[in-house]
């Protein structure tokens, strides 16, 4: 039996960015096609087979260990994107001012989509979801200097609709327009009380 079910739901690339190797700001700029390789993106701040541990895993691993690198790429969704706009009070919300690498379009609840699941574009590329990317304040700092006085609404109007963490599960290359699908693990829900 297959570990992976694929879905009916599909999704449009909307937008690609990169944040290079070497960046003070997290800020990603637009590109109309991205490598994927096993390292992430080629050049890409976020790239590598391994990355230090941070504040988000420090309850596992203490700050600073070496560890897979299972965040080479940010991934969101122009819905979330839109509806964080929108409640903080902005027409729209430029995805390079989060750091996001690949923006889509086409799958409800993105920021929820199971742990494990995979995008898989026409080329074959294949991202392995890592878990919920939860809203920090470095995208605010990146808001705040375009929009002054609306960064700090951040944090709280993108809770839930950050967006997802990914890693290269197969080397390909993605373009503005492609389709991807969407694949899921096949397993029940986690129920430890049953």
């Amino acid at each position: 039996m297959p570990a992976l079910a694929p879905t009916g739901y599909r999704c449009e690339v909307m937008w690609l960015g990169i944040c290079r190797e070497g960046s003070e700001s997290l800020k990603s700029h637009a590109v109309s096609e991205l490598s994927l390789l096993f390292e992430g993106l080629e050049g890409a701040r976020h790239a590598g087979l391994l990355r230090p541990s941070c504040s988000r895993v420090v309850q596992q691993h203490p700050k600073g260990t070496p560890i897979r690198n299972t965040r080479q790429i940010s991934i969101v969704s122009q819905e979330e994107l839109d509806a964080i706009a929108a409640a903080m009070g902005l027409e729209s919300l430029p995805p390079g001012l989060l750091g996001a690498n690949i923006v889509l379009r086409g799958l409800p609840d993105f920021t929820h989509i199971p742990p494990a699941s995979r995008l898989q574009g026409p080329s074959g590329a294949t991202l392995c979801v890592d878990m919920e990317n939860h809203p920090c304040q470095w995208p605010g700092r990146e808001i705040e200097a375009l929009f002054p006085g609306r960064g700090r609404a951040f944090r709280r109007a993108a809770k839930g609709r950050r967006g997802v963490t990914a890693s290269v599960e197969r080397e390909g290359r993605l373009s503005l327009g492609d389709v991807l699908r969407l694949h899921i693990p096949a397993q029940r829900p986690w129920a430890p009380e049953s």
